[in-house]
């Protein structure tokens, strides 16, 4: 034999008789995850000490750890005893580890000359861009920030002191987390208009900032059209200090957060001590699920001020407006108030609050025509306002709630909540959109979420490894996150934040024991469409029982809220095409048989009529989210 062949026999010997001391487990997909190096092995070596018994292994859980490698694991397991050191490294470990970071934007260094033209163009820091460019010009963003997951972009002393027009059409289209700001932008500006359309479409979460927009300017139009529409999810947008000082000028928001789902807009110190500055709001916040607005010193010390709302929050649930300190000490001016507020939804229609309105105006115009809703007026300057076909529709939304009628609510997706007898062979149903739309994330590994913050008194910590500035939208998510983990527990309730998947295992097990199950639902197949119930099982026999549900929660690594959930039954349902009555799906439902604590206004009364504890309530388990059960 040739020593070349005898060496590279020894060599494969070795290897075999190596990997033959560890116990590689093979999981879906062919990935090799049992080296006892990795977080995956560990996971996965600590469910099987852990739970009891021999069931197939959750890889749809498992799945989820961090993947990083044995050196990488032992590299940040390192940094991590040094925040300092980690924070420095956060782009690398965000990238490795599979975690949610905003980008560190560089200062813009770009020279350009003449007008400007970005398509497809995205995470740039636009600072001091276009200041005191000569001569009228057009800047024109195009697809930008397409489809990005946490795309973040600043403007900052943007176009100042230039009349230059600026176009943003198709902007953040798509995007998971968008942070945009707006700092200084178009201030001092002669002349100039700024457009916004389809800005920020079928967006998740999104943060725009725009803070001393147009202030100081001359005459110059803004005009938003689009804003943060077609379905966004809790879009927050914030105008501080905007067209502060300014003469003339107008700025329109025309179908400005439209369809949205929650949300907060704030309007704080727009157009004070403007000269006739022009505000329109036409089809602001239509059809939207609970959007708040406020308009905080709006308008005060101005001269010549005209607003109009026309059409605003139309025909939208729930949501609340505040005008706090709106146009005080006004010189002249006028602001109406045109079909505002209406609403065809018979549940309820939010609240309007008007505090110091008005007040010290010199001759103000206040009209409301055709207006509706619920309304406390505090400090109103009443001798110049005219109330025209002014409805109240609080009787009918205490009729709602007494009737046991069911409502026909837009926000009340079909097939969120159902009763419990559909759960049986044949019923043809409504399934909703069951997709995650939470940006895609792992767990960290547990020892390193142990030695990271996680409260709010270590907050500043915390956004300081995440990079996180205080007005950003990382802050907020994480400020969030962390008030709702040290929220009270509801009545009855047991919950726990489970940041590494071997917490939510040790919290599942402290519930219900070692002999558990976890289950979801198998994919998205039937979402947003008519699917017929299949075979349908009962957890635990069918008879009412204790689970754990967890739910993923808006954080930079994966971050679930679970909490456990008594007098509940669990079933598990093949889900077919009504059509052809091939199976498409493998369904997980709880139904909660006590309701007593819920509140009146809870979506499934809304959705499914009478009240808290005369109903069960039943609801699929979503893609990502989890229910836990004893094991039959």
């Amino acid at each position: 034999m040739h020593t070349k062949t005898f060496l590279s026999s020894c060599i494969s010997l070795v290897l075999l008789f190596s990997l033959s001391s560890f116990n590689v487990v093979v999981a879906r997909n062919g990935d090799k995850s049992g080296n006892p190096f990795t977080p995956k092995g560990y996971l996965i070596r600590y469910w099987s000490k852990h739970v009891s018994n021999d069931l197939p292994k959750p890889w749809f859980l498992l799945n989820k750890a961090s993947p990083l490698n044995a050196a990488q694991y032992a590299t940040y397991t390192k940094l991590v005893a040094d925040q300092n050191a980690l924070t420095t490294h956060l782009q690398s470990f965000c990238s490795s580890a599979n975690l949610m970071c905003a980008p560190d934007l560089l200062p813009n260094l770009e020279k350009h000359k003449g007008d400007v033209h970005f398509v497809s163009y995205g995470d740039k820091n636009f600072t001091n861009y276009g200041t005191k460019e000569s001569g009228v010009g057009f800047n024109s963003f195009k697809n930008y920030s397409d489809q990005g997951n946490f795309p973040v972009n600043s403007f900052r002393r943007y176009s100042r002191d230039s009349p230059h027009d600026n176009q943003f059409d198709n902007y953040a289209p798509d995007g998971n987390v968008p942070d945009q700001s707006f700092n200084s932008y178009s201030t001092n500006t002669p002349g100039g208009s700024g457009q916004f359309n389809n800005y920020d479409p079928n967006s998740n979460v999104a943060n725009m900032g725009f803070n001393s927009y147009a202030d100081n300017g001359a005459g110059s139009v803004q005009k938003f059209t689009n804003y943060a529409p077609s379905d966004s999810n809790i879009p927050n947008m914030h105008f501080t200090s905007y067209s502060d000082h300014g003469t003339g000028g107008e700025e329109e928001f025309k179908s400005y957060s439209d369809d949205a789902n929650g949300g907060v807009q704030s309007f704080k110190n727009y157009g004070k001590d403007g000269n006739g500055p022009n505000g329109k709001f036409i089809e602001y916040g239509n059809k939207a699920n609970d959007p708040q607005n406020n308009f905080n010193n709006y308008g005060i010390e101005g001269t010549g001020l005209s607003e109009t709302f026309t059409n605003y929050r139309d025909q939208s649930t729930l949501g609340d407006d505040k005008f706090t300190v709106y146009v005080k000490d006004a010189n002249g001016g006028e602001a109406n108030f045109t079909n505002y507020g209406q609403s065809t939804d018979e549940f309820d229609n939010g609240t309007d609050e008007f505090t110091t309105y008005g007040e010290g105006g010199n001759d103000p115009h206040i009209n409301f025509k055709t207006y509706g809703v619920n309304n406390n007026f505090k400090g109103y300057v009443k001798d110049t306002a005219t109330f025209s076909n002014y409805r109240n529709k609080t009787s009918q939304v205490s009729a709602s709630l007494t009737g046991g009628k069911k409502v026909n609510n837009r926000w009340v997706e079909p097939g969120k909540f159902f009763r419990e007898k559909m759960l049986k062979s044949g019923t043809i149903m409504p399934m909703p959109d069951i997709k995650d739309k939470m940006p895609k994330r792992s767990f960290l590994p547990r020892v390193i979420a142990a030695k990271l913050p996680f409260s709010t008194s270590k907050i500043d910590e915390l956004k300081k490894i995440f990079h996180a500035a205080n007005d950003s939208q990382v802050a907020k998510m994480i400020g969030d996150a962390l008030s709702e983990c040290e929220r009270a527990p509801s009545a009855g309730e047991t919950k726990w934040c489970a940041n590494s998947a071997e917490d939510m295992i040790d919290f599942a097990i402290s519930v219900l024991g070692r002999n558990v199950v976890v289950r979801t639902t198998e994919n998205t197949k039937g979402s947003k469409g008519n699917i017929m119930i299949g075979a349908v099982k009962g957890i635990n026999g069918g008879k009412v029982t204790q689970s754990v549900s967890c739910h993923q929660t808006l954080f930079p690594y994966l971050l679930y809220y679970c909490h456990s959930v008594p007098k509940v039954r669990v079933y598990e349902a093949d889900i077919l095409d009504p059509n052809s009555k091939a199976k498409i799906n493998h369904g997980v439902a709880i139904c909660h048989v006590d309701t007593s604590l819920w509140g009146p206004k809870h979506g499934a009364f809304i959705a499914l009529g009478s009240g808290p504890g005369k109903i069960e309530v039943c609801h699929w388990i979503f893609e990502n989210d989890m229910t836990w059960a004893a094991a039959d």
